[in-house]
């Protein structure tokens, strides 16, 4: 820098300048320096105020003045929120006439870069664990850097020679090897790199990697410099993997497995030795070795492995295949392959690392097994029961002819469908959870009843045996299924069933009907006995003519239970042969206009809520009396409060059968006291002098003879509900 008079201004000079006096005052600055501060606001983010050093920078000042010489320091200017910018300041005194000290000039040379990129160096070989060391072999002294100290596991404050130095490497093979590249280095100027064990202050073992590098001056060693980096971890991992890489070395030689390796990126392809030993091949008699593989793999397999190697690559599924290849004698090896595919942080597939191995054997064993398929094949075609494989997706691998004729289905019908769109849904649950117990393992097999539907949409019921089938990997490949049509046997026990609780049902009713034939007809004849007595001891015409009249009473009312007791017969008597379809709506409307003007006498309201297109199973008589003894009981046994209102409807069908709902606002049935009786012959509830106690016995014969069944509710001064189960069409 130019000497600048105290008398002259600096305003115009190309360089960050400020003038100063001797309290520090500043007094002017160049436009260089003023541009220099408003480039720092530029480069801060939020237009930060910065903070000269002023109490740094005015005690390198003082000692300008004091020294009356040139000084410099690098101080950083600093912003509020810690932003950084890095100067080299140079203090210059100037002098009067006299040589009076005036004040100084600061000069200031931006410096950041520069000492950022120290300080990233310094921070980058603490975070490596490189350390530098220098040995002035004139001077006969070493030095250590920071890191180089801490990876001795020695004091900041240590100082080495050239013999502690080398004494910190590991007795024996290390140190005897850093003796003489060292002794080499001095006396021929070699370098060296090299990778050796050391042992700590604290007496740990590490590995470390030295290098070094000499100074020659006039033909003479006088300097040795280089650098000592911390490599423990890695060094040992790699020896360990080097340890495994041996053992599988060694296995994969003994057990003839080869390993491969396919860059992705380059397309290239790498070989072990077992690999060449597998294909039959010399690595000598090729340029390449995917050209090896090409060469040997099957025509007629290359293009399958290639396309599931790109399945793997694309992650579609993993690469896990068989081929053949061809030996340049011509025999003819079958290959499994397996490759794991390794990928970058963004998924990419880089390279894929897999095995291969001879399967020869193996496949002649399969080629028996085939042969004993072939005879099952046979079994499975001309098997009397139904028969199929099915895949562990429940969808049908191949079915026999007797299935087909079971379910009525063809062949290729079936494979279109899974086999649980035949089974009835409240099986699939049970049938669901034996399978998974077949495909977890837990079980061999199972037997199970269930119901398919047929084609033609009736229920067929099975006896279906499912045993677990493995490949030769051991692995569940199918299931196979037996199914027997046990339809017939179900029926004719349902009939036999049937059969036998009608007699039950029969024995119980003719027991209770020859109770109340015993119990009414023996009454009507004791009444009658005491009359004939009366009649033949008895003289007088006037009480003869009263016992007539008796007499005569008596007879009427024992033709009337017997009536009673025929027609209670009658409905006994009805079979199922009867039953038909009736159209219900229609039976209780030509019900409800038969009495009509009995409803309108009561001022009853009648509301039906039945769907028009409904039909039940019944006997018409049955129905239509069913229905018009509960429409007449309901007016019968109407409140004298209010009108009789009778409301019917059926509840949604399940199962077939329809739920008829017969409701009225009448007297109501003390269910508490009567409940056991509501339906017995002769079982009165009010005091109705119409009331014969036949109506409700018969009406439920009529229901149970329609195979239906009917129940009651009912509260006293509410009303009843009656509610009708019949089976629809």
């Amino acid at each position: 820098m130019k000497t600048i008079s105290p008398a002259e201004t600096i305003k115009n000079l190309p360089f960050p300048l400020a003038k100063m006096d001797c309290d520090f005052k500043l007094i002017e600055t160049s436009e260089a320096w003023d541009k220099a501060e408003k480039l720092e606001q530029q480069k801060s983010e939020r237009n930060q105020d910065f903070t000269l050093p002023l109490r740094s920078l005015k005690e390198l000042n003082d000692d300008c003045l004091k020294n009356r010489e040139q000084g410099e320091k690098i101080i950083p200017v600093i912003s509020e929120e810690g932003l950084s910018f890095w100067y080299r300041w140079q203090v210059n005194p100037y002098f009067d006439e006299d040589g009076k000290v005036l004040g100084t000039y600061i000069l200031r040379e931006d410096v950041t870069k520069q000492v950022k990129k120290e300080q990233l160096l310094i921070k980058a070989q603490e975070v490596t664990r490189i350390g530098g060391w220098e040995v002035d072999l004139i001077q006969n002294t070493v030095y250590w850097t920071k890191v180089t100290k801490e990876i001795h596991e020695v004091p900041m404050d240590y100082i080495p020679n050239l013999e502690e130095g080398i004494n910190f490497y590991k007795a024996g093979e290390d140190r005897e090897r850093i003796t003489e590249l060292v002794s080499k280095a001095i006396s021929d100027g070699s370098p060296w790199d090299t990778e050796l064990r050391i042992v700590t202050a604290k007496g740990r073992e590490l590995w470390v990697h030295a290098r070094g590098e000499v100074e020659i001056l006039k033909g003479k060693a006088v300097r040795i410099t280089g650098t000592f980096q911390d490599i423990d971890q890695k060094k040992k991992a790699d020896l360990a993997y080097k340890k495994i890489s041996e053992r599988l070395s060694i296995a994969t030689e003994a057990s003839g497995i080869g390993i491969w390796d396919l860059n992705l990126l380059t397309n290239s392809l790498e070989w072990d030795k077992n690999m060449y030993q597998l294909y039959g091949i010399k690595e000598n008699d090729f340029s390449g070795v995917y050209d090896a593989w090409e060469s040997a793999v099957h025509p007629d397999d290359k293009e399958k492995a290639q396309i599931e190697l790109q399945d793997a690559i694309q992650g579609t599924k993993d690469f896990n295949t068989e081929f053949r290849i061809v030996y340049p004698s011509g025999e003819i090896r079958y290959i499994r392959a397996f490759g794991v595919i390794r990928r970058n942080a963004e998924g990419i597939a880089l390279n894929i690392i897999g095995t291969n191995w001879d399967i020869t054997e193996l496949k002649k064993t399969r080629l028996e097994l085939d042969k004993s398929e072939e005879s099952f094949e046979g079994a499975f075609e001309h098997s009397t029961t139904g028969m199929a494989l099915v895949s562990l997706e429940g969808n049908w691998i191949k079915v026999n002819q007797n299935l087909c004729e079971i379910t009525g289905y063809s062949e290729e019908e079936l494979m279109k469908i899974n086999y649980l769109d035949l089974t009835h849904p409240e099986d699939r649950s049970r049938d669901l959870l034996l399978r998974s117990e077949v495909l977890e393992g837990k079980r061999k097999s199972y037997q199970t009843e269930k119901r398919y539907y047929h084609k033609k949409g009736h229920l067929i019921h099975l006896i279906v045996s499912v045993t677990g089938v493995k490949n030769i990997y051991g692995e569940l490949s199918h299931v196979i299924s037996q199914i027997l049509d046990v339809s017939k046997l179900v029926k004719a026990e349902k009939h036999l069933k049937s059969l036998v609780q009608i007699t039950q049902d029969q024995n119980e009713s003719l027991l209770n009907f020859a109770h109340i034939v015993s119990h009414n007809l023996r009454s009507h004849a004791s009444n009658m006995t005491m009359l004939t007595d009366f009649l033949l001891k008895d003289n007088d015409p006037d009480e003869l003519q009263n016992i007539g009249k008796m007499l005569k009473a008596a007879s009427e009312s024992l033709n009337e239970t017997v009536a009673h007791l025929n027609e209670v017969v009658q409905v006994k008597a009805g079979s199922s042969e009867k039953i038909r379809p009736v159209a219900l709506l229609k039976k209780i409307n030509l019900v409800r206009n038969n009495i009509n003007a009995l409803l309108h006498e009561k001022n009853a309201e009648c509301h039906i809520d039945i769907p028009k297109d409904l039909r039940v199973k019944a006997i018409p008589a049955y129905l239509e009396s069913m229905f018009l003894n509960l429409f007449t009981n309901s007016l019968k046994y109407a409140s004298p409060d209010r009108n009789p209102i009778i409301e019917i409807e059926v509840k949604p069908i399940k199962k077939g059968v329809c739920k008829i709902e017969f409701r009225d606002n009448g007297l109501g049935i003390d269910l508490k006291r009567h409940k056991d009786k509501v339906f017995g012959m002769y079982k009165t509830f009010h005091h109705n002098k119409d009331a014969k106690g036949i109506g409700l016995f018969i009406t439920k014969n009529q229901v149970e003879a329609m195979n239906g069944n009917i129940n009651v509710k009912s509260k006293v001064d509410q009303g009843t509900t009656f509610i009708i189960e019949l089976n629809t069409i």
